[in-house]
């Protein structure tokens, strides 16, 4: 019979892998070409359109860049289009959203402490939001297109911080911080596959037919894409927030991802001077610093926690998951998790060195022990990932308990 658990362990791992390699190569050709934009130089006897130059030495060769405003009189035999790096980091990021977010909704989907829905309206929320996100978005845009656009990122900043706390009053604070991280990375790969590609190639086709090029596609275009060039930063923390209980976890965690925002603007803005020759302003670093000592003061604001495990039971868990706690087994099972590994998983670990629980998994009480199922087994039954260096001492006879109840759980609940 196939190890379900392990199957998706292995599908997540293969997933996150390819999601990690697309997501390296859009990035760095993103931060490539802002780079080589801004840095561009006027040429001393400029061809016609040529907007600036560019030299660059790499690898032992020299390269001699040219950019045209529009385009240039004659379009080139071959011409590379950067678009699949976008598709292929959103098209990985979804399916790995829904392996992990989606088939584990009980888990680390919803909160039901929180908002306690079913599976598929959770679901149904999440892909809602991707969707009139983007298309909230995109009417802005074409709003204040030959607007202010100063003003336009103060209202899209506003509707990030909406979104934030919007994710947070309905998902878990890890699924929250995460599908925030989703919502923008769909807005950057939308921008390209609506609007930049698009864009591109009315200008290829206008240039195929004789005519002219219209530069407000490129306007447009360029509105776009400096939007994604801001917003790359703080979609990585927030692709990364899943292994900093402090942020995610935290009552204010809506509050530092938007501040992180805020860190990804400052920081943005200091490279886009130093490529633009425009100086260094270093204000910047003071204002990062500034920021983030801010995200740390408000991780630092705890919960009632006697309060929260006074109120948990197993009762309060979805079907899937109380299932685990009436097993026969769950009492010795319990007891070996709370022994062995709740010096680290608590609300005040006992580990020296450790300021929350990892991952911000607790296994205190038993309805966290049941609800944290999959997870016991495969990091100490189906491997012997923890405890890490086996610090606590976890014997192979308590793996085999873990082990035997969990697939007696799973098996049972499998069959007709």
């Amino acid at each position: 019979m196939i190890d379900v658990a392990i199957l998706l362990d292995w599908s997540e791992a293969a997933l996150r892998w390819l999601h990690v390699i697309t997501a390296i190569a859009w990035i760095g050709s993103s931060f490539y070409f802002i780079a080589l934009d801004l840095g561009l130089r006027p040429t001393a006897k400029p061809a016609d359109g040529v907007r600036g130059e560019e030299w660059q030495v790499h690898g032992g060769g020299f390269y001699h860049i040219r950019k045209y405003l529009v385009a240039p009189a004659s379009l080139p035999e071959h011409l590379t289009w950067f678009k699949w790096e976008s598709y292929a980091t959103w098209l990985s990021g979804f399916a790995l959203l829904a392996v992990v977010y989606y088939l584990g909704a009980d888990l680390y989907l919803i909160d039901h402490r929180r908002f306690d829905l079913a599976p598929l309206y959770a679901i149904g929320i999440s892909m809602a939001s991707l969707i009139l996100g983007w298309i909230f978005y995109n009417t802005l845009c074409k709003v204040f297109v030959e607007k202010s656009h100063t003003l336009l990122m103060v209202f899209l900043f506003a509707i990030l911080v909406c979104m934030a706390w919007g994710y947070t009053q309905v998902f878990s604070g890890r699924a929250a911080l995460l599908h925030l991280g989703a919502f923008t990375a769909t807005v950057m790969s939308a921008n390209v596959f609506f609007i930049i590609i698009p864009n591109q190639k009315i200008v290829v086709a206008d240039m195929l037919a004789g005519r002219t090029p219209d530069p407000r596609y490129g306007v447009i275009a360029k509105q776009r894409s400096l939007h994604n060039n801001y917003l790359v930063l703080p979609v990585i923390f927030l692709m990364l927030s899943n292994h900093y209980p402090l942020a995610f976890a935290s009552d204010y965690n809506w509050l530092i991802a938007s501040l992180v925002f805020l860190m990804g603007v400052t920081i943005r803005h200091y490279f886009n001077c130093k490529h633009a020759r425009l100086g260094k302003p270093t204000w910047t670093w003071a204002a990062t610093a500034l920021l983030f000592i801010a995200i740390i003061f408000l991780s630092l604001q705890g919960k009632d926690w006697e309060a929260i495990a006074e109120e948990e039971s197993l009762a309060d868990l979805p079907a899937s998951q109380q299932i685990f706690g009436q097993d026969p087994h769950f009492a010795t099972v319990a007891s070996i998790v709370q022994s062995r590994c709740s010096m680290c998983h608590a609300a005040e670990p006992a580990w020296d060195g450790l300021a929350t629980a990892p991952k911000g998994i607790m296994l205190e009480t038993e309805a966290q022990i049941a609800a944290q199922a999959r997870t016991i087994y495969l990091q100490s039954a189906a491997t012997d990932a923890m405890p890490p260096s086996n610090l606590s001492f976890m014997e192979a006879q308590e793996r085999l308990v873990i082990q035997q109840w969990y697939r007696a759980v799973t098996e049972g609940a499998a069959a007709p």
